[in-house]
């Protein structure tokens, strides 16, 4: 009886391990989860309410927080746009990607995750702003913008039906092309890829005309460090070129009407100030224009009652409450969008099984030492929101302080798409930090390297290793300085203690650090002098 029972068990696991284990390659299909890629062009995590909401609220950008897992410590390995996004492509770090600047063009030779994943059997798509090459690899649909695009009545260069204008806000028609595809292109029996990338926020700041009047009645708080004097630091905060006041142009970032310039005797610095401006606002249709008019020319009507009795520190808030008014303007309406990307997902049946991530291409500054732009290693432009639902798998409304960084979706979509990453990718897949499985993620240092320099914004050129409490930079070039910063004691990053003697020891350790992630990652002094000689024949 006993052998009788035993048979009877064995023959029973065998057919339910037939019945589990013999999927068709169609069940195997559906298991793989869906991927929407949401990205938006210099949005600084501190202007997502999710983060901090003493500028904006962004309840659609917060509720993939609330859905899976917000990171704190997400950084980018080059603080630039077309660069950071050919790491993401290629996860690989810019030295090796090719891409280590905004002139020289992408290797074409790089093979992205996209094409990987494509190979595979995702359908894949891509709308929005790429910033680099015409004919994205691995995509069998994309409408992208040409290089920044433009907010009004852009143009759009399509897989399959060219180049064409498309009138309306640049924000609402990549949602509007996200969505067709999603309902009508798309193949509901298999898995995809969708990267959904915003122009804005990006410079100069155009807000959809439903936003104009209600943002520029508003007034932001000034970040403690706006008047920052750079003591303390080295050369390259005081050398760089980002400062509101002295670097913002006037017309095409604080819009004030060239006519009004003239006026007042405001030089057009820059010598395409004016240009910018006529270029972006002469592209809106009569009806656009009327509403823009309506609004900026009070603007400008303010301002000239006040101009002639402004101090400099007067200046210096104008035009930071300006900045921050179009520049949370355009926010306004990612944050819509995002919402109704959602509320589809929501209504289609395709939250279950879709990985949904939202985050920038680099961090931007608000005011944060007089600044705006990004390129430093200073934690307001290398930080990077980034927050990832997978209903399911990710626990809802849980957050992360791990340095993670852009270097490592390539491999976390192919590890979540079952596919084996290649082994020149240099990132970690973030899947067991997602998953709950904390303890097998080892890496507690990034790395970083900036390379446009001379060029716009005069920040130069640098390199970092960033743990959780410590910074250690080598700016490099023209000068021969170090920095160090105690991230926890000094989170404006105001102090350079790298001679101090109390950090001896974190100092040289540090040293050895960098060292070690420099040969990890296969960069190294002769590789920059070579890349540096490069981009001066270049330019």
């Amino acid at each position: 009886m006993p052998n009788n029972n035993l048979n009877i068990l064995f023959s029973l696991g065998i057919i339910a391990c037939l019945f589990s284990c013999n999927t068709t390659p169609q069940e195997e299909k559906q298991q793989r989860p869906n991927i929407i890629f949401i990205m938006s062009d210099d949005h600084a995590y501190q202007a997502i309410s999710a983060y901090d909401d003493k500028l904006i609220n962004t309840p659609n950008i917060d509720r993939i927080a609330k859905m899976g897992m917000l990171f704190t410590n997400a950084c980018v390995t080059n603080s630039i746009c077309a660069p950071s996004r050919a790491t993401i492509l290629t996860g690989k770090h810019s030295h090796l990607n090719g891409k280590t600047d905004n002139i020289f063009p992408f290797d074409t030779t790089n093979v992205t995750f996209p094409q990987i994943l494509q190979n595979a059997g995702y359908q894949t798509a891509m709308f929005g702003k790429l910033h680099f090459g015409n004919n994205p690899k691995g995509f069998d649909q994309f409408k992208i913008l040409p290089g920044q695009g433009t907010y009004y009545n852009p143009t759009f260069i399509t897989k399959n039906d060219g180049t064409y204008d498309v009138e309306g806000y640049v924000t609402d028609i990549i949602t509007d092309m996200t969505l067709d595809w999603l309902q009508n292109e798309r193949n509901k029996e298999e898995p995809f890829l969708l990267m959904y990338l915003h122009k804005a926020p990006h410079r100069e700041w155009l807000p959809a005309e439903r936003h104009i009047a209600e943002f520029t009645q508003k007034e932001f708080p000034e970040p403690v460090t706006l008047f920052d004097d750079y003591s303390g630091r080295g050369s390259a905060a005081k050398e760089a070129e980002m400062n509101l006041l002295k670097h913002m142009n006037w017309a095409g970032d604080s819009k004030l009407y060239p006519q009004v310039m003239d006026e007042l005797g405001i030089p057009d610095a820059s010598g395409w100030d004016k240009g910018a401006f006529e270029r972006e606002v002469g592209r809106m249709n009569p009806s656009q224009r009327a509403n823009w008019d309506k609004i900026y020319t009070q603007v400008n009507e303010d301002f000239k009652k006040v101009f002639p009795g402004m101090s400099e520190e007067d200046k210096m808030k104008w035009r930071y409450q300006r900045y921050m008014q179009d520049y949370l303007g355009t926010i306004a309406a990612v944050d819509e969008n995002v919402g109704r990307v959602l509320d589809y997902l929501e209504a289609n049946g395709l939250m279950e099984n879709t990985i949904i991530v939202y985050t920038s291409d680099q961090g931007f500054y608000l005011g944060e030492h007089g600044w705006f732009d990004k390129r430093f290693v200073y934690d307001e432009s290398f930080k990077t929101p980034l927050m990832v639902a997978w209903p399911g798998k990710i626990k809802a409304g849980s957050r992360s302080d791990v340095m993670v960084q852009n270097l490592d979706f390539a491999q976390t979509f192919l590890e979540a798409a079952q596919i084996q990453a290649p082994s020149d990718m240099q990132g970690e897949s973030l899947i067991p930090l997602l998953t709950g499985n904390s303890d097998q993620w080892n890496r507690d240092a990034v790395y970083y390297h900036y390379y446009e320099y001379p060029s716009i914004h005069m920040v130069k050129r640098h390199y970092a290793i960033v743990t959780k409490e410590y910074k250690l930079i080598h700016f490099y070039y023209d000068v021969d300085e170090w920095e160090l910063y105690d991230r926890a004691n000094d989170p404006h990053e105001l102090k350079n203690v790298y001679d101090d003697p109390a950090y001896s020891e974190i100092r040289e350790k540090l040293h050895k650090d960098l060292e070690a992630l420099r040969e990890k990652y296969g960069d190294s002094s002769e590789i920059s002098q070579e890349l540096l000689e490069r981009y001066l024949e270049r330019i």
